[in-house]
């Protein structure tokens, strides 16, 4: 048996929940797979939750209703850090103690990122590689391929696209192909006809794949709420502060949003241990995140604080890996070599390098915490390594892509200008910082449509609420006020607003008060986001919330807005469904004094 598998953190148990998905639902992700998962999890699951199956661990490989057959080749989906290799390791693990899969007299595991260094092979000599101590048994061991699991992880870390409707076919495990060739062969049952494979990638790479060929694809969604509570419990120990920072993280709508991701959530009580630690009720305000480039800025400080007494020297790297983080955003890239640490001069000799890389075994690659991390990195170096050319660069390679994803990085360089979330990092910044921060709030400016048409596109209106997440992360409330100070219509018709979205928009509203006519029509608002924006439309002359299927309950925050809105002349609440024993409170404040309502729908 194979006794050597990946090394798996037994201190933290498992809470993910794998779902059943169709590959038609892949295709329609956005390029920012992991905001768009985080804000529609929750509706997503709700939605199909008939449609939907509970897939555990040991039953990947059993009956499926779907297919119609005991699937062979399973594909597991999921955005990065939501444990899709913790997932793997862990049935390694759970297999060589015995608890998991005994009917495999053999795993083999595969890093896709590994795999990229290889050109011609064959199976044998690939297995033999990795597991050098066969070398007497392979042959009678492939001629059993009933009991050998293939695990293949990463598929988004490859540098060849899988081509899966391959014509080119092999069959013997000593012929040479390319690296590529062996996984597909092995996939189309070409090879070693009986075995299973295990595949994991990003969801994002799955759009020009072919998936039809899995019997069974499934997406792992991360923690529901009361994971995330257990979690927090577990990570605290102490009952009192697991449940004071997990109220703080539900109070604020841009964490709650990520942590439905475990490594997102292993960051937010990384941070907020050390800010509830604190001694100082002052300090302790001013070290708890509101945005995430606070929450990063924070995680990155406290990294430092605790494992770089030498400035100086920890400047110089975060500059070079800075550099690498940046390169990689710009050209797609999450795993680099000794050669790319070589290119940016990055001492792979330094303790504090570990802190926020990770370096995998023969043949040795490297790779950032998270692609987060990464992203993070990739817009301080603009502040801790000032080039206006080099920045103007990036800004132009960002805006020319329309999908997504460069939002997470500009979210960050958007964040960064705030002097206040810089002062988190002080003494790793350039002196020019303050330059960085005017090119990037002179950018920001400049891309904001300052007074959208009415009938404007879906793809315009999303482009301009991206906008407003820009906004947000600066938290700076005069921006706000200057960059939108002729906006007097604000149409988000059929531009889906999650509750961060919502959070967003109240933080736009609260400190642009030129808005008189606000279109939600369509937007997928419910009696909780309404209620997150119901403070912010004092002003409001002409509210549209048609065609949100609002539910009953909504009501209580529509006669809230009617009897403390009193500019409110026009109100559409026309394709929603105001029935029931919440509709009196909405009908007994319309005739309240403060109603001016002249026109209802």
């Amino acid at each position: 048996m194979e006794n050597n598998p990946p090394r798996y953190n037994q201190g933290v148990e498992l809470y993910v929940n794998p779902l059943v998905a169709s590959t038609e639902y892949f295709c329609q992700r956005s390029e920012n797979e992991l905001i768009e998962t985080g804000e529609k999890q929750k509706e997503y699951i709700k939605r199909k939750e008939n449609e939907l199956q509970h897939i555990t661990p040991n039953k990947m490989f059993r009956w499926s209703n779907e297919s119609r057959l005991v699937p062979h080749m399973v594909l597991v989906s999921g955005v990065p850090g939501v444990g899709k290799t913790t997932l793997m390791q862990k049935i390694v693990y759970d297999w060589v103690k015995g608890d998991l899969y005994q009917r495999f007299s053999f795993v083999f595991f595969f890093k896709f990122r590994e795999l990229n260094r290889w050109d011609k092979v064959s199976l044998e000599t690939l297995i033999l590689h990795h597991y050098p101590y066969l070398w007497q048994q392979l042959g009678n061991i492939l001629q059993d391929p009933e009991k050998l699991l293939f695990i293949f992880d990463g598929l988004d870390e490859s540098n060849h696209l899988l081509n899966f409707t391959s014509c080119h076919l092999c069959s013997d495990p000593k012929q040479s192909e390319h690296w590529s060739q062996i996984v597909v062969n092995l996939v189309r049952k070409s090879l070693l006809n009986g075995c299973s494979v295990l595949m994991t990638s990003r969801l994002t790479r799955l759009a020009p794949t072919n998936c039809m060929v899995f019997q069974r694809i499934i997406e792992m969604i991360g923690f529901h709420s009361e994971e995330q509570q257990i979690y927090f419990d577990n990570f605290f120990r102490d009952p009192e502060l697991a449940e004071k920072a997990f109220t703080y993280v539900r109070q604020n709508d841009t964490l709650y949003t990520f942590c439905y991701l475990p490594s997102y959530c292993w960051i937010i009580c990384t941070v907020l241990s050390r800010s509830f630690q604190t001694t100082s009720s002052d300090q302790q305000v001013s070290l708890l995140p509101r945005t995430v480039t606070q929450l990063f800025a924070i995680f990155v400080a406290n990294i430092l604080s605790n494992h770089s007494p030498e400035k100086s020297g920890a400047q110089k790297l975060l500059q070079s890996m800075g550099w690498m983080a940046e390169h990689g955003v710009m050209n797609h890239r999450i795993v680099f070599d000794g050669r790319d640490l070589e290119s940016f001069h990055v001492d792979n000799k330094s303790k504090l390098l570990s802190s926020f890389l990770m370096e995998s075994e023969e043949p040795v690659s490297y790779s950032f915490l998270h692609l987060t991390v990464q992203e993070f990195f990739s817009a301080f170096v603009h502040y801790a390594d000032y080039s206006p050319e080099k920045l103007q660069k990036s800004l132009e390679e960002a805006e020319s892509n329309d999908y997504g994803h460069y939002e997470m990085f500009l979210r960050f360089l958007c964040g960064l200008s705030d002097a206040s979330t810089r002062s988190l990092l002080t003494g790793y910044m350039d002196r020019k910082a303050d330059q960085t921060s005017g090119d990037v709030i002179t950018w920001l400016k400049k891309s904001i449509i300052e007074e959208p048409k009415m009938k404007e596109s879906v793809f315009k209106k999303q482009s301009l609420l991206r906008t407003f997440f820009y906004l947000f992360e600066t938290q700076n409330k005069v921006l706000v006020q200057e960059s939108l100070k002729t906006l007097r219509r604000l149409d988000l018709c059929g531009v889906h607003m999650s509750a961060l979205g919502c959070a967003v928009l109240a933080f736009i509203l609260e400190n642009c008060t030129n808005i008189f006519d606000l279109n939600l029509s369509k937007c997928s608002i419910d009696s909780n986001r309404l209620e997150r924006l119901a403070p912010t439309l004092k002003k409001i002359v002409i509210l549209s919330l048609s065609g949100n299927k609002l539910p009953d309950r909504a009501c209580i925050q529509l006669a809230s807005i009617i009897r403390n809105t009193s500019s409110l002349k026009v109100l559409d609440l026309s394709g929603n469904r105001l029935s029931g024993s919440y509709l009196g409170d909405l009908m007994k404040a319309l005739p309240s004094p403060t109603c001016r309502i002249q026109e209802l729908r």
